[in-house]
């Protein structure tokens, strides 16, 4: 039965890899993954809202999408292909990515830079388009024709222009909140090749033609001192607030800011409005002489502003120091051929959001929720297949493996055994989830009342919990 997925429609077949049941993943191939970790990570990166584009106008997205590859699984894929191939024509990994819109030609992306990303630089969105909202879609596939398959970004909001009203919390999907990412950019004159973006590379903060980074912003106490540590608090970013700003990738951070209105060339002291999508503002240097954020070239500076003679609420500062902010996401997938290269695309990945473990004693059930689940896929417990129930695309059951699964020896839990939970599909593919099952230990030794204490039970107390990462 066909579906949509990423403006494209895909059916969910059978997924055998082409060589049926002895395809499937075995326990020691399962061993090896989880003792390597040679995974092949996609990641997109872009901004939460895009401008539309009036009449002949392009205005490309900014800052551009960005496609970045991890792991040693694409290269160890490279090689392998390179092996098995041409020697004279070896083959590529190929890259499109589009609006998620069939209709709308996609643009190639070059992922063989050496480097470990590419940025889209010229998608937009026009007026004949009536979407609110959209998703990118990205198609890798291997100049052989070995589709890997469409993934999608996080979605997008369509916005017409930047709004010069004073936000309201009513239009919160517009507003900034604290612990959210953004991005912030410099544009001089509004000429798009004079762009630089708020970037970290070798430890120092500096302003990228090619890279932006995304940074989380907290909202800080204004009494907060400067320090490593700090207390965040929640709610919207307003102009007048202090605020830090934490490079979500590296974890380094700028010194307290507060963060400023910009009129015209004119840092607003005043301004308490909620801080909204594209708006252009400035980092006054929280303690310091008037100094603010400001970029000169490539370098990350900290330049002064002057007292407006005419209006004591405003201060003048350079083109450097005003920044237009933007919020960002990030989609991510992570999968590989456990039992070597599969014939059918890798997507739709599925994606665990969260686990819930029902019942215990004899038989205790995990609940996975989360999206593209299929009847092809099962869940392990570590090296550990468990029997899987299907129920739709959002929701699966499997039974939590015996704990003589993975210590023979045990007839009870002596001490906390944590383990990964993992994804697999019928043709040997594994999806990590990022997340772990840990069983608990028992209050003491269970009975021994007959063969069926032969295999371990799960206790009313064990208990799951779920990490960020592994």
């Amino acid at each position: 039965m066909p579906h949509q997925y990423g403006g494209m429609s895909y059916s969910l077949q059978h997924r055998g890899g082409g060589g049926g049941s002895e395809r499937r993943l075995t326990r020691e191939a399962m061993e090896r993954y989880l003792r390597e970790r040679n995974d092949m990570i996609i990641v997109i990166l872009h901004a939460k809202v895009a401008q539309k584009s009036y009449g002949n106008e392009k205005r490309f997205f900014c800052p551009p999408p960005c496609i970045y590859l991890h792991g040693d699984g694409w290269r160890l894929r490279q090689e392998q292909l390179n092996r098995d191939g041409d020697p004279e024509h070896p083959s590529q990994l190929c890259a499109f990515i589009g609006i998620g819109n069939s209709d709308q030609d996609m643009q190639q992306l070059d992922l063989n830079n050496g480097k470990q990303y590419c940025a889209a630089k010229t998608l937009y969105i026009s007026d004949s388009d009536k979407r609110k909202h959209f998703m990118l879609a990205v198609k890798l596939f291997y100049s052989n024709g070995q589709s890997i398959g469409f993934f999608n970004s996080k979605r997008i909001k369509v916005i017409s222009k930047p709004s010069k009203k004073k936000q309201s919390l009513k239009n919160a999907d517009l507003c900034i909140a604290s612990g959210t990412r953004v991005a912030l950019f410099n544009r001089l004159r509004s000429q798009t090749v004079s762009t630089r973006y708020l970037h970290v590379e070798n430890n120092n903060f500096h302003a990228s033609s090619t890279q932006w980074g995304a940074f989380i912003m907290y909202l800080l106490d204004d009494e907060e001192s400067e320090g490593d540590e700090f207390s965040v608090r929640d709610g919207y970013v307003h102009y007048g607030s202090t605020v830090k700003l934490v490079c979500s990738d590296t974890g380094m951070a700028l010194p307290r800011l507060v963060i400023r209105k910009v009129d015209k060339q004119m840092a607003l002291l005043e301004a308490d409005d909620p801080v909204s999508q594209l708006h252009k503002c400035a980092f006054y240097m929280k303690d310091t002489d008037r100094m603010y954020l400001c970029l000169s070239q490539e370098k990350i500076i900290q330049c002064p502003g002057t007292p407006c003679p005419q209006d004591q609420s405003k201060e003048m500062i350079t083109d450097g120091a005003c920044w237009t902010i933007i919020s960002t996401d990030k989609a991510e997938y992570q999968f590989y051929e456990g039992m070597g290269p599969v014939k059918s695309p890798v997507t739709p990945v599925p994606i665990v959001n969260n686990l819930n473990l029902n019942g215990g004693g004899e038989v205790a059930m995990l609940e996975l929720s989360g999206e593209n689940f299929s009847p092809f896929l099962k869940v392990w417990f570590g090296e550990v297949e468990s029997e899987t129930i299907y129920q739709c695309l959002e929701s699966m059951l499997c039974v939590v493996p015996d704990i003589s699964s993975f210590r023979g020896e045990w007839l009870w839990i002596r001490q906390p055994t944590q383990v990964p939970i993992s994804l697999v599909r019928d043709d040997g593919i594994i999806y990590s989830t990022g997340l772990t099952f840990t069983y608990t230990p028992d209050v003491q030794p269970r009975p021994l009342v007959g063969p069926a204490t032969n295999h371990d039970r799960l206790s009313e107390e064990t208990h799951w919990s779920q990490n960020a990462g592994l």
